[in-house]
């Protein structure tokens, strides 16, 4: 099948792009609204974070699908700011539609992406210039938590104080002096109950497990990991006992249980308190664990594993062999609480130097817990793209004004065709204080023309405010609503990139797929441990 032509082709992949970032676009800022995502696995989503929306639709479109993998590339890089990405191109693509059916042919159409391509480049030329503080210090936790604010606004409105708080607090507290910060080192725990409010930062690790033995909690514990199950040994052989009377019954168990005695003796003698095993324990095992003192923990997963081993510098050892000093890990304690109704089992690190802490999530319900966790990964990959560089722009829509302002001048400056495809960037940028006040309930014109009415008067950090009833607008800086410059500057480029392919397209050409009906492509169920 083809389809080629204006149409055919150009019009549709439009049609389809807008209608995805139509979608994201009532989600976008603080006001946002939530959508109810329901995914193929049948899992309930009920977020306003597009990059979740996204990946859990199943978006079929090729064209929709570049701008899917744009708003990935965003999220990889930066971490957030995928619906800005999202929301651009969607723009970006309905003005360049309108230019369009003004009458511009489809070999024309190069003007139209040679105008965006050149606005892009100004605007990625303007945006430092844009830039209105940096961060100064990102071991005070007080300033982090301030930055982090508008990152955790746009998910969890009206918590955003206290949470920007939690993130600063265990960013902080696992920054290493190289400044090297891993995302990955910050855990989410989710427990069920009370509320938002009573969630906290633990330094070290929390596993939703309960301990095997008797031992429930150790001070200043040495840890021996193993990946394999805590049992006797099991002979890689097939062999036949045969036993003649009671007797040889008796002493052939026995000796297996004088083995087992020795195995963990012999980790108990090596000054190993606390036993994390990997696979299952047995019951002859546990009974000499708890003869010895030892405290037994269980985790399932390997990724948990591999974590905890980290956190507290231990070596997993894959047969049951008494651990060396340099195998064994240490950590301030290791005990087992309950947490609403929940058990945990936490290691715990007195001092802040840790390599891994834990932000334990306590909420009402499931979905809202989810939601919490995406606002704190917002958070966390915010201060990570802080440590990469420390510039900050207005926000609140303050940045696009002043940026549609400087490219449509630009524009007026260019001859030929692409200059208004250079303007239609500029307008471009109105979308997103549009949206805010849209979706703050504010009429949007009034605000667009009360933020160029200021940019005029040469004030470039005013922007959108949410907070007010009319259309008001106030100065970011003051206000603390501040944005990374990097989150801006690759969303951009992304933006551009995803919509400027998009238009590239005359000619779709679809392949039937030879022998009837294709099956529908398996999905696979990813177990939990793609997800950590």
């Amino acid at each position: 099948q083809h389809f080629s032509g204006l149409e055919e082709a150009v019009y549709r992949n439009i049609q389809a792009c807008k209608e995805l970032a139509q979608t994201t676009r009532t989600a976008y800022g603080p006001n946002g609204m939530n959508k109810m995502v329901i995914n193929h696995l049948e899992k309930l989503f009920v977020t306003n974070d597009a990059a979740t929306i996204l990946r859990e639709l199943e978006v079929q479109h090729p064209a929709a699908k570049m701008l899917v993998m744009a708003s990935h590339m965003q999220e990889q890089e930066v971490g957030d700011g995928t619906n800005f990405v999202l929301v651009f191109a969607g723009v970006l693509l309905e003005l360049a539609e309108d230019l369009l059916r003004m009458g511009l042919s489809v070999s024309e159409a190069s003007y139209v992406i040679e105008g965006y391509e050149k606005a892009c480049k100004k605007a990625l030329e303007i945006l430092p210039d844009l830039v209105c503080c940096s961060a100064k210090n990102l071991r005070d936790v007080e300033e982090v938590a301030s930055l982090l604010h508008t990152s955790v606004m746009s998910k969890q409105y009206g918590n955003e104080q206290f949470l920007a708080k939690l993130i600063a607090q265990a960013c902080v507290s696992i920054l290493p002096d190289s400044g090297h910060f891993n995302v990955d080192n910050i855990r989410v725990c989710k427990i069920v109950g009370a509320g938002i409010s009573a969630s906290s930062v633990l330094h070290g690790m929390v596993f939703k497990k309960e301990t095997e033995g008797d031992v429930t909690s150790v001070k200043d514990a040495k840890i021996a990991v193993y990946s394999c199950p805590f049992d006797g040994m099991i002979t890689e052989t097939k062999g036949t006992v045969l036993i003649k009377n009671a007797e040889e019954l008796m002493n052939f168990s026995k000796g297996e249980e004088n083995l087992m005695d020795l195995q963990v003796k012999a980790i108990a003698d090596s000054g190993a308190n606390v036993v994390v095993t990997g696979g299952k324990v047995a019951d002859m095992a546990l009974h000499y664990a708890n003869k010895y003192n030892l405290m037994l923990v269980r985790l399932n997963s390997k990724w948990d594993l591999r974590r905890l081993c980290k956190t507290v510098g231990a070596t997993a050892l894959p047969r049951l062999t008494p651990p060396t000093l340099e195998e064994m890990g240490h950590c301030d304690s290791v005990y087992l609480s309950e947490v609403g109704d929940t058990q945990v089992v936490v290691f715990k690190h007195e001092k802040e130097d840790g390599a891994i802490s834990t932000i334990l999530i306590r909420g009402s319900t499931d979905n809202l817990m989810d939601d919490i966790e995406r606002a704190v990964d917002d958070g966390v990959n915010t201060f990570k793209v802080l440590t990469r560089d420390k510039r900050l722009v207005p926000g609140g829509g303050a940045t696009e004004i002043e940026l549609a302002k400087q490219i449509t001048s630009y524009g007026e400056t260019c001859p030929g065709l692409d200059q208004y495809a250079i303007k239609k960037f500029a307008e471009a940028f109105e979308a997103f204080p549009r949206a805010l006040a849209e979706n703050s309930g504010v009429k949007a014109n009034e605000v667009i023309s009360k933020l160029y009415a200021v940019h005029q008067e040469g004030n470039k950090n005013v922007g959108f405010d949410i907070e007010a009833e009319a259309a008001a607008v106030k100065d970011m800086l003051e206000a603390g609503v501040l944005d990374t410059y990097l989150g801006k500057s690759w969303g951009i480029k992304l933006a551009t990139n995803a919509a400027v392919t998009v238009l590239r397209v005359d000619q779709i050409i679809m392949a039937k797929p030879a022998g009837g009906p294709k099956p529908p492509s398996g999905k696979k169920d990813w177990d939990e441990d793609q997800n950590d």
